[in-house]
């Protein structure tokens, strides 16, 4: 069953609540305040069935002084019926909900007229004409017209017929999202506890789930759930719903109106949006740097400044981006709508579309950063997924929390990574990078590998660290290890030890090394296992600056064996004295040092050194006692 959301606008006194009670039977007037007046002051609910077609509506207040109750009930509207009293016509509030629908982006408009039975046909006509006249600059011009009389029952069959026929082109609301439920009433019931009540969203809401309250960060659970006063399993989005709440946190005193109750942990509070705004054609009012302003986003109203991010003033009836720099936070996504109204007088002066939920501080927008984020509001979903990784550049997005910061539902993001990464991305831990980056990466590494083969011919591989530190200081960590591990799948690199090599390099000294290597070679092989220290060697060869390359590379070739910093063996001298500690100390235990200096002819300078190499390698076990020289297996 299509489950949409159906909301009323219009000037106070039109007869909006008699007419949602004519179609439902339900007088969304509950309070005391509204019944002595005779007005709505706050948001009323009902159900309307039409058929396998159910509407949630949404009855606003009209006064002037409830616009915040009537953005708080418009934002999420699916269609919006705008009624007119036909007697008095259009009016002050009627022209700034309007503004208000056309702000915040309803996409379906009925006009209809209530009290019809007031006037005669010559008046209708000028009614309707004017009507049309107001909405001929706007996107709804065209809009359907019906005139209705709760009195005597004209219009509202017709009116049931063309909300069947407006339901029939909307598109149903995406289960497959994350459920966010902003909050617009609070209270207790006995034996209950806290509840809260508002219109889902976005996603879907189980009983039982667990749940976080935002902006205050606290946790629940969903005890109970109730769509239009009936207990249910699962509330879809669309829905008028009730939740039950339990939790040392979920009480009257911690959870108010204006917070966001959701499901999924990627869900954050910012203190900042950066967002594109609309201001209304004809207003005498402009947004000045600085300037103090009344957010409306959802259930919530708070302050902000005015952070102008392209240019000096932003004046009636023109656009231009701005940071809003929040006085409380509040729970965003990218493509959120909002509505701006002056601090005092309190007046609706425009709108804007969020393109950051979670922004960095910014100054001033160049052309590339503006055009992204364009297209992050109006893109389709590859192309928004590829603006928002332009902006990231070395930093990358994060897949998981893609759907707030793109404002797309997880399979529509999900499936943009993918395409994203068959067009050459770059994805790792969650973390997604642009081709761009993904390439300038594995040329930045490239360059690492073949220089330091140029550099340091000695090295048979260039170390990880090295390759890591080639690339900006703030790219996000993952990126460089996750290019290496790709160059080498694809047989560019060849990974040895804990370095990188191109495919097939091998170490070759010049002609001066190998002259080195032959003179190392001979005093080495001369001194057996009393090898001198490094820098105990000639000084042509302790000074060389190619020395400890030349030692590396002499390890690497398996030729020698290094003992301990800067004592070095033949392998074939250490191979000999391991098979003479185990042949004439093999089996004996709590042997001291001087034991082994039949088998091991060092100084003690030199012995502790060996001693301590062969305890590393398991020839000898070191205990409280002395050595060990274990027997081999087998």
């Amino acid at each position: 069953m299509k489950q949409l959301i159906l909301g009323t606008a219009g000037h106070i006194d039109h007869g909006k609540t008699a007419l949602v009670h004519a179609l439902t039977g339900t007088d969304t007037d509950r309070l005391k305040e509204e019944k002595r007046r005779g007005i709505t002051i706050e948001l009323g609910f009902a159900e309307l069935a039409l058929g396998t077609q159910r509407l949630g509506i949404v009855d606003v207040p009209g006064h002037e002084g409830f616009i915040r109750s009537m953005v708080a009930g418009a934002t999420g509207m699916d269609l919006v019926l705008l009624i007119i009293a036909a007697d008095e016509g259009v009016m002050p509030q009627t022209r700034e909900h309007l503004i208000i629908l056309e702000l915040l982006g309803v996409p379906e408009l009925i006009v209809t007229f209530t009290k019809s039975d007031l006037v005669d046909e010559e008046w209708r006509e000028l009614v309707r004409s004017d009507v049309e006249e107001l909405l001929a600059e706007t996107p709804y011009a065209g809009a359907r017209m019906v005139f209705t009389s709760v009195i005597n029952g004209e219009g509202l069959d017709g009116l049931k017929a063309e909300l069947c026929d407006t339901v029939k082109r909307l598109g149903h609301r995406n289960d497959d999202d994350l459920a966010r439920l902003p909050l617009d009433r609070v209270f207790t019931i006995q034996g209950t506890g806290t509840v809260v009540t508002g219109t889902l969203w976005t996603g879907t809401l189980r009983r039982g789930a667990q749940v976080r309250l935002l902006p205050n960060e606290f946790e629940s659970r969903i005890r109970k759930l109730q769509v239009h006063g009936g207990d249910v399993e699962t509330a879809t989005p669309g829905n008028r719903i009730a939740v039950a709440l339990s939790g040392a946190s979920s009480n009257r005193q911690t959870v108010t109106r204006g917070t966001t109750l959701v499901s999924d942990p990627n869900w954050n509070s910012s203190w900042m949006l950066t967002v594109h705004v609309q201001l209304i054609q004809g207003i005498n009012c402009s947004i000045k740097h600085n300037q103090r302003i009344r957010v409306h986003i959802g259930t919530s109203e708070v302050m902000a400044r005015c952070a102008l991010l392209t240019k000096q003033k932003i004046s009636s009836g023109s656009q231009g981006w701005i940071q809003l720099r929040l006085e409380e936070p509040v729970v965003a996504r990218a493509r959120d709508r909002i509505i701006l109204r002056t601090y005092s007088p309190m007046i609706t002066i425009g709108g804007g579309v969020i393109a950051e939920p979670q922004p960095v501080k910014r100054k001033v927008l160049d052309d590339s950063v503006r055009a992204a984020l364009e297209n992050v509001l109006e893109g389709e979903p590859v192309v928004a997924v590829k603006a928002l990784l332009s902006i990231a550049s070395w930093y990358g997005i994060d897949t998981k929390a893609l759907p707030v910061t793109s404002g797309l539902p997880p399979g529509v993001a999900q499936d943009a990574v993918a395409r994203v990464q068959n067009d050459g991305g770059l994805l790792t831990s969650g973390q997604l990078f642009s081709r761009e980056i993904a390439l300038e990466a594995e040329r930045l590494i490239l360059r690492t590998v073949h220089q330091g083969h140029i550099e340091k011919p000695l090295l048979s591989a260039i170390p990880l660290t090295v390759l890591r530190s080639s690339l900006p200081t703030w790219a996000a960590p993952e990126i460089a290890d996750a290019v290496i591990d790709k160059l080498t799948k694809d047989g560019v690199l060849e990974r040895q030890g804990s370095g990188v090599k191109d495919q097939g390099y091998q170490s070759r000294p010049s002609p001066r090394q190998e002259q080195l290597i032959a003179e190392l070679r001979d005093i080495y092989t001369r001194m057996g296992l009393a090898t001198p220290l490094v820098g105990e060697l000639p000084p042509h060869l302790a000074h060389d600056p190619d020395i400890w390359g030349l030692l590396k590379f002499l390890e690497e070739k398996e030729d020698f064996v290094v003992i301990a910093d800067g004592y070095y063996v033949l392998k074939s001298e250490f191979e000999a004295a391991v098979e003479r500690v185990c042949d004439l100390l093999g089996g004996q235990v709590k042997l001291g040092p001087s034991a082994f200096r039949e088998a091991l002819p060092l100084s003690r300078k030199q012995l502790i050194p060996m001693l301590n190499c062969l305890d590393g390698l398991g020839i000898t076990v070191r205990h409280n006692g002395g050595r060990e020289v274990p027997l081999p297996k087998g």
